[in-house]
């Protein structure tokens, strides 16, 4: 029999149970959403026991936000072909940070758009610890069958391999890519009060003063402590490090007064530059920024200084079929290319990227090549 399928996307779905108790009805629930696959009779009654627009009825593929729920008609499809296709159960992204980090925050905008075109439940899993790489050995120990993918950055599938001695997992034989999804910048910002204008004014007092410049970072050898370190060498100048646990605790300490300047992601700094409480000297991205147009990219200043290891992106398990990886490539850039999602990263520093699972791959070998060249100029030790 030819069913419906409903997806009800929203955290209070399970009033709607009821409506579905029977023989011929079945409901999934999930972290995003629940799915529902009804006969067209129920369906007609769910829409008119629901306030759902006139204009989504009879099949069209439109979202609407409607309180408590949103309820999307998808196409009339025979439940035996839809139970052949992958996918065929809920898929799981592990995002190796809590929640609120970057990666995990655009799963999050983009997981009912998967759900609506996969017609699966996306569950997101945080699986925060040991500077990224728990979710990143789970994931690598999971099945290759794309119902596990993982949330992968140039931290932890570029810098973690290369700056720690024991890491669970291998970028390269270890993880199919997927998609690159967005990159970031980030940004070189410095407290009011400090009477640098320009980046020549802040490399002109780190070379007449060696060693007072101090700089916070989140993490030592992290991805933003490695493009200070980069900076440096090119510019040829030296600083006082102070590492933070974390980049909320890097950009505090400048905007307290404690530090001089600071090096962090762009959407860490964004509100409080926008505010006043910090001053913008430059950006790591190749040209200057969209948001910040009078801001100068450093390598304006220091020829040849390129940016690496700002993207965020998914993965799956090495030995998931192609076909699969395929499938979700394409609907992860959908997702991604809708205008309302853009337009949310955006506001977070972040930039769109639709590309292709080689596109990933080639990025992480290129930026793992640049990273490993900075290492051994600057003479890093693997630590622990």
């Amino acid at each position: 029999m030819a069913k419906i399928r409903l997806t009800l996307i929203g955290r209070r779905h399970d009033w709607v149970r009821p409506l579905f108790d029977g023989p011929c009805s079945r409901l999934r629930t999930g972290v995003l959403g629940c799915l529902v696959e009804v006969s067209p009779m129920r369906a007609t009654s769910l829409t008119r026991a629901c306030p759902v627009p006139q204009e989504a009825r009879g099949g069209i593929l439109r979202r609407y936000l409607l309180p408590p729920l949103l309820l999307v008609l998808a196409a009339t499809v025979p439940l035996t072909a839809q139970g052949q296709s992958y996918p065929s159960k809920s898929i799981r992204i592990i995002i190796p940070f809590p929640p609120g980090n970057t990666l995990d925050t655009m799963t999050r905008l983009i997981g009912p758009i998967l759900i609506e075109r996969l017609g699966q439940n996306v569950i997101v899993d945080n699986r925060a610890g040991a500077s990224g790489m728990l979710g990143l050995e789970l994931a690598a120990k999971a099945p290759s069958d794309g119902y596990t993918l993982v949330g992968g950055q140039g931290g932890t599938l570029v810098v973690v391999p290369q700056t720690f001695k024991k890491v669970p997992y291998d970028p390269f034989t270890d993880f199919a890519p997927i998609a690159l999804s967005t990159r970031n910048y980030m940004g070189l910002a410095i407290h009011p009060r400090v009477p640098f204008k320009s980046m020549q004014d802040l490399i002109a007092y780190a070379k007449a003063n060696p060693g007072k410049l101090s700089f916070g970072t989140g993490g030592q050898f992290a991805v933003p402590h490695l493009a200070l370190e980069m900076l440096r060498v090119n510019a040829g100048f030296t600083y006082l490090l102070v590492p933070f646990k974390g980049t909320a605790e890097a950009v505090t300490a400048v905007t307290g007064g404690q530090i001089d300047a600071v090096m962090a992601g762009i959407t860490g700094l964004a509100t409080h530059v926008q505010s006043g409480k910090l001053r913008l000297l430059a950006v790591t991205a190749r040209t200057r920024a969209q948001e910040f147009p009078n801001v100068p990219a450093i390598s304006e200043t220091i020829p040849g200084f390129e940016p690496f290891a700002a993207w965020f992106g998914y993965l799956a398990p090495v030995g998931t079929p192609r076909e699969i990886v395929v499938r979700l490539n394409q609907e992860i850039n959908r997702a991604m290319a809708l205008p309302d999602v853009k337009e949310k990263l955006n506001s977070l520093g972040l930039t769109v990227v639709t590309e292709s699972p080689e596109y990933l791959a080639q990025t992480l070998k290129t930026d793992f090549e640049k990273v490993g060249k900075l290492i051994r100029d600057i003479g890093f030790r693997q630590q622990y």
